[in-house]
């Protein structure tokens, strides 16, 4: 199983950037795939999450909002949009699935990075004030 997230970059405060993560080896059936980012010097924190049927959506509170989270199973692929950015969403974003057949997994589940059985390499977002 691979994920590959891609699309970041360099943008000014209050602008916008979308980031993809495409999966190989893995279909999205039966995952929930959750993005997570990590700034300098801190925890990586959790971002959003979307499953696979529904399909239902989570955010942090920090990106609530602003962020949206949606899969596209044609191409296999979680997109993130992410508009009205802040320098504090300056951070290596991570997309990650956590294995879930009944699609019954809760906020609290999917916002705990340990609980997530595949993780991709980051893309930097840097946000400039």
């Amino acid at each position: 199983v691979q994920l590959q997230a891609s699309g970041g970059g360099l943008v000014h405060a209050g602008g916008s950037l979308r980031l993809s993560c495409t999966a190989s080896g893995l279909t999205f059936s039966y995952y929930t795939m959750g993005w997570y980012r990590q700034a300098p010097g801190k925890e990586r924190e959790f971002v959003a999450a979307i499953t696979w049927r529904g399909p239902s959506t989570y955010y942090s509170d920090s990106v609530k909002g602003r962020f949206t989270v949606s899969i596209d199973n044609a191409r296999n692929t979680v997109n993130l949009q992410m508009n009205s950015l802040k320098p504090e969403d300056t951070a290596v974003y991570s997309c990650a699935a956590v294995h879930d057949p009944w699609n019954s997994l809760t906020y609290t589940y999917v916002a705990n990075r340990h609980n997530y059985d595949y993780w991709g390499q980051g893309t930097l977002v840097t946000v400039s004030s």
